[in-house]
């Protein structure tokens, strides 16, 4: 069936268009068969211009080379979390190899040094690109005005392990990877595993460093080849987990207390994903940790792939992280437990046998995305910052616990309105720059912090500082 070209002469919100088209010899040297097709795709912005009278902008992108089946270039949703990450342009035209069933998801697939002839394809396909944009690629010059965007990431390369869906994440990914390290002229090469969602496949769940189950030079190791990886769970690599491990420095005197006197510290990690935070939190700083997770696939993945494992000291179990929260607080207040209805928890049933869940904690880690791509990448869920889910939180807190949550705001005013909603429910709030221009990690107390000056003196503070970034606890800031 003919496209109708006359639909693109108007912005409509949402609106995400696919076709395909023979793909144009590049050069004489372009061997590729008569049958080579490329996929075109066409999203239009579901943000509306605040200005109505300004012209919308129209933005064009290759797709990198051997990354037509990532969910990034190949579903609606990584083509969304694209465009809502260039916040100018109303419309973005994604082109690229038409993906193809004869390519298996497990052979290993090299990104980096792999090129072709931009500008002879760009030439090739600015008539179509005029087509699909014809009131808005030239400016008031008459000039073509349509940038080429590019994407860049660090993989060089990589291969999936693994895809399955679960019941609340839905589609996913595990993947290993090569990643480009920052080591100057002679960059060490560094390998990751990491857990993706279709549903916002530009954001990275978790991700864990990996090394080869035996000692061997990595110079002859690749991905995808025949040496087994492990993942090393004594390290956080990704970004904003040092950030929230580095909040417990607010009260190192506190955890450090406990300690000196038989006791270990507590924490709740809501959102356990792959486990790299819960595992850190019980193998290097010796904590008590309960976890809780919406999908049960994604703790099969977890222990499968990512090396978490229950134990005496690190519970993991599925069910709703806000039924949870309410009900641990019920049973503090010595309310009925049951008034919120059941909470569905299959792995531990923690909520039900107060004898193997003290209800209170020294730490409690949020670390939860909205799962709604239209929203763009952002965290938290709303529904995790009402009031009384809050209030809820702060009551199985510890008299001097911190509640620490990851926070990626769509905009300025999304932050202010978290942090008004947390001065209503906590004594003082303070918080963390991750640096990427993305994260923040956000910090609660139920009571004044009253630096004693000896955080850093006492054993928890001087073994904190040795497996973080020292850097992220000295950047603490009060808000």
């Amino acid at each position: 069936m003919a496209l109708d070209m006359g639909m693109f002469e108007t912005i409509n919100p949402s609106r995400f268009i696919t076709f395909t088209i023979p793909s144009p010899p590049l050069s004489h040297h372009d061997h590729r068969n008569d049958n080579h097709l490329l996929r075109v795709a066409v999203l239009d912005s579901p943000v509306q211009l605040s200005d109505s009278l300004a012209q919308p902008q129209v933005a064009l992108m290759f797709v990198p080379k051997h990354r037509e089946h990532d969910w990034i270039f190949s579903t609606e949703s990584g083509h969304l979390q694209l465009l809502l990450s260039c916040h100018q342009f109303s419309r973005l035209i994604l082109i690229g190899d038409e993906p193809t069933t004869d390519d298996s998801p497990d052979l290993p697939i090299t990104t980096k040094h792999d090129s072709f002839d931009q500008k002879s394809l760009e030439d090739s396909v600015k008539p179509l690109v005029i087509a699909l944009s014809r009131k808005f690629c030239f400016d008031k010059n008459g000039i073509y005005n349509v940038p080429l965007l590019s994407y860049e990431d660090n993989v060089v390369s990589s291969v999936v392990l693994e895809k399955c869906v679960g019941d609340f994440a839905g589609e996913m990914l595990v993947e290993d990877v090569e990643i480009e390290s920052e080591g100057g002229e002679c960059p060490k090469r560094e390998f990751r595993r990491r857990l993706r969602f279709k549903r916002m496949p530009n954001l990275v769940q978790t991700e864990v460093k990996l090394v080869p189950e035996a000692a061997i030079s990595l110079d002859s190791v690749k991905i995808g080849g025949k040496v087994r990886f492990r993942p090393h769970i004594g390290v956080l690599v990704h970004v904003y987990l040092v950030p929230m491990v580095a909040s417990c420095a607010l009260i190192g005197s506190y955890i450090g207390e406990r300690i000196r006197f038989g006791f270990r510290p507590k924490a709740l990690c809501v959102g356990v994903g792959g486990g790299a935070l819960v595992s850190f939190l019980r193998t290097q700083l010796d904590f008590e940790v309960v976890g809780v997770e919406m999908d049960e696939v994604v703790l099969r993945v977890a222990r499968q792939y990512f090396g978490l494992e229950d134990g005496e000291f690190l519970q993991v179990s599925v069910g709703d992280a806000i039924e949870f929260l309410e009900k641990l607080a019920h049973q503090i207040v010595g309310k009925n437990p049951d008034s919120f209805g059941a909470c569905s928890l299959k792995d531990g049933n923690f909520l039900d046998n107060s004898d193997r869940v003290d209800n209170k904690f020294d730490v409690i880690m949020v670390d939860l995305d909205s799962g709604d791509a239209r929203n763009g990448t952002s965290a938290p869920p709303l529904e995790f910052v009402r009031k009384d889910v809050l209030l809820a939180a702060r009551l199985i807190l510890s008299d001097f616990g911190i509640f620490v949550m990851n926070v990626i705001p769509p905009n300025r005013s999304f932050y202010d309105m978290l942090i008004q909603e947390f001065r209503e429910v906590f004594q003082e709030l303070y918080e963390i720059d991750v640096g990427n221009e993305e994260n923040f990690v956000l910090i609660a107390t139920g009571l004044s912090i009253v630096s004693s000056g000896s955080d850093c003196e006492n054993a928890f503070g001087k073994k904190l500082r040795l497996l973080i970034s020292g850097e992220y606890m000295d950047s603490i800031r009060k808000i």
